[in-house]
């Protein structure tokens, strides 16, 4: 087994990697999440939205975003208008997430744009996320970097995506076909 390779993780490039920003605004925005858009005690979907956007996120009108949600950088979040952001989804965003109007993400749903380069030297990889206008992404789903969910799709619940779902079906794990609209 000694001649299968171990990588070196001290190694490994660094995890500011994905900033694009100076670390004086990554660290203030980190004090401002856990403040402003995390806290559950913090019930103001408006307050949270306006957070977000003085630290760059582009959010549309009548957008809700409940609490106890996560954003790794704001500066990398376009959300359409009158989108439905679910309490405890987490926007772990290395890279651009673009989500549509009139889009649910459910509770608990990971959005994540990031992974690592394994058999190398694991490097940070990062692919854009796409959600298009009229999508929703069902309770505690799990959304890959390059993915891209078509308009008006459902994502059903507990559901990995690593892909492209095509619009107006019905898309999941469950063990059931997926299913075109009518």
């Amino acid at each position: 087994m000694s001649d299968i390779p171990v990588i070196d993780l001290s190694k490994a490039p660094g995890e500011r990697a994905a900033w694009d920003q100076p670390a004086w605004k990554v660290y203030l925005w980190a004090v401002c999440e856990l403040l402003f858009v995390t806290n559950a005690w913090q019930i103001s979907s408006g307050l949270r939205i306006r957070v977000l956007r003085v630290f760059g996120a582009e959010i549309g009108q009548g957008v809700i975003f409940r609490p106890r949600t996560r954003v790794k950088f704001p500066w990398k979040l376009h959300i359409g208008d009158r989108s439905w952001i679910g309490e405890g989804v987490w926007f772990h965003n290395q890279d651009h997430i673009y989500v549509g109007h009139d889009v649910v993400i459910s509770q608990e749903t990971f959005l994540t744009t990031g992974s690592h380069r394994h058999r190398k030297d694991m490097a940070l990889i990062t692919r854009p996320i796409h959600i298009e206008a009229g999508a929703w992404i069902t309770s505690r789903c799990i959304i890959l970097g390059g993915s891209e969910i078509g308009r008006s799709a459902l994502v059903r619940p507990a559901t990995r995506v690593g892909g492209i779902v095509p619009p107006n079906t019905i898309w999941g794990d469950d063990g059931f076909e997926q299913k075109r609209f009518p």
